[in-house]
């Protein structure tokens, strides 16, 4: 389907000059002489979000070609019409100050006239494609909002600390969630999103551990096509994402430091600029970081900057890990049962007893996500209507040596690959506790490969 694109310009040239470029791009072209007309036009009924894709708007019109205030108008109607409908701001002046105005009251981006068509069509795309992207986090956090979610709080824990982060969720006060992987930070953060007041725009979530260090700037803040070599077209940073929403920094911890410093300038000016542009954004989200590290040590070996600590962790709040709240284990895993057998196609299956007692005594070293693949793995292995623990494929306690009392060691060829992987990964965590970069290279793999496998394991700090 081809997206319309709304150009208000009261200059018929200029009109015919965008129809001629948008429409040989395969976009649909209305045009409208004034903002007057405009407000007609969108509100004409259930036309607010159908009849406009993107609004291209020319910020000063006949009856005062120079000061922008017709467009900044039009703009503060829009707000209170709550649309969110992308707008992109046209002047033929260079004026910073009326650009900021227009940004601050809702407008995406802008390009000044004469336009370069180039330049035009990559603004229109990227604000079409960072709308697809908004909501699609707005499905995202309905579905996260579904009252069946594995956010089930039947522990006098979770209990306690669901209804303190309810009460915290209203305010935009930046939280720091800590605990083990796994253990449900990700959606504790989306919970957090979905109480507050920025719940109808977007929640942005990124994983620090993975970002390559060399592209910090590009992944956070944006960059302008050709601002560096492989800038072969523009990229809208997670800021710019979360923009009136929520952004969640997933192990925040793994932060070099240099990149602390950059982070800390924008938490505490609000201000960033993106690569490759000398004009200065407005950021305007709710932070919500977390992460499994113990930062009293970072703070003491110099690994974590103090100042960053403190604007992170305005509120914070440790998530119990699953063995910490055994009453939330079996009704995890009947909707874990009921998802996954939904998924597989495999309906009405139920746990023995035997299941369930296995289920409660294992002590899920990677918490609510190693439940979640056991019993995905028990619904594809289950062979009859009763998953019981056999299907669980639960690990055993390692075998005692009895000359020391400690694990007896796994002999290589009676290993499993995964196994193997990782001792490993286990032997370097040993050998490096308090420096992934080095542990990593002593694996032979990047820091990023690394943090995948400490998920995929649900290994802690």
């Amino acid at each position: 389907m081809q997206a319309s694109i709304l150009v208000i310009e009261d200059n018929k040239e200029i009109r015919f000059s965008a129809r001629f470029v948008l429409e040989d791009a395969g976009f649909n072209v209305v045009e409208l002489e004034n903002p007057t007309q405009a407000m007609a036009y969108l509100s004409q009924s259930d036309s607010r979000e159908t009849n406009a894709d993107l609004i291209l708007l020319d910020m000063n019109f006949s009856l005062d070609t120079t000061s922008g205030e017709e467009g900044l108008q039009f703009l503060r109607w829009l707000q209170q019409q709550g649309s969110k409908v992308p707008l992109v701001a046209m002047t033929a002046w260079s004026n910073t100050a009326l650009v900021v105005q227009a940004m601050q009251l809702g407008a995406g981006d802008f390009i000044e006239k004469p336009w370069h068509n180039q330049r035009l069509l990559q603004v229109i795309r990227q604000q079409l494609k960072l709308a697809q992207l908004q909501q699609h986090n707005k499905q995202l956090s309905a579905a996260f909002a579904d009252p069946a979610s594995p956010l089930l709080a039947h522990s006098e824990a979770m209990q306690r600390l669901l209804q303190q982060l309810t009460e915290v969720a209203r305010s935009d006060a930046n939280i720091l969630l800590t605990g083990e992987n796994g253990s449900g930070k990700t959606q504790l953060a989306q919970f957090i999103h979905n109480k507050s007041q920025r719940a109808s725009a977007a929640f942005i979530s990124v994983n620090m551990g993975a970002i390559v260090d060399s592209l910090f700037e590009s992944e956070m803040f944006g960059h302008k096509k050709g601002a560096f070599t492989d800038a072969k077209e523009a990229r809208v940073g997670r800021f710019a994402l979360a923009q009136g929403g929520s952004l969640f920094l997933d192990e925040i911890a793994t932060l070099p430091l240099n990149q602390q410093a950059k982070l800390l300038r924008v938490l505490e000016s609000g201000q960033y600029e993106v690569v490759g542009s000398s004009l200065t954004e407005q950021a305007n989200v709710r932070l919500i970081s977390a992460s499994n590290a113990d930062f009293a040590a970072l703070l003491a070996a110099g690994q974590f900057r103090q100042d960053l600590y403190y604007r992170l962790n305005t509120l914070q709040f440790t998530v119990p890990a699953l063995r910490q709240r055994p009453d939330d284990i079996i009704p995890l895993c009947r909707y874990f049962l009921q998802q996954h057998g939904s998924r597989y196609q495999k309906h009405g299956l139920q746990l023995t007893a035997t299941a369930e007692t296995a289920l409660r005594q294992y002590a899920w070293p990677g918490n609510v996500r190693e439940l979640s693949h056991a019993i995905e793995r028990a619904v594809l292995l289950c062979q009859s209507g009763k998953i019981d623990s056999s299907d669980l494929a639960l690990a055993l306690p390692a075998a005692i040596n009895t000359a020391n009392g400690q694990p007896a060691p796994i002999a290589l060829e009676q290993m499993t690959l995964e196994q193997a992987e990782l001792q490993l990964i286990r032997q370097a965590l040993a050998q490096f506790p308090a420096n992934k970069q080095r542990a990593a290279e002593q694996l032979g793999i990047t820091k990023s490969s690394l943090y995948r496998r400490l998920e995929k394991y649900g290994l802690d700090k």
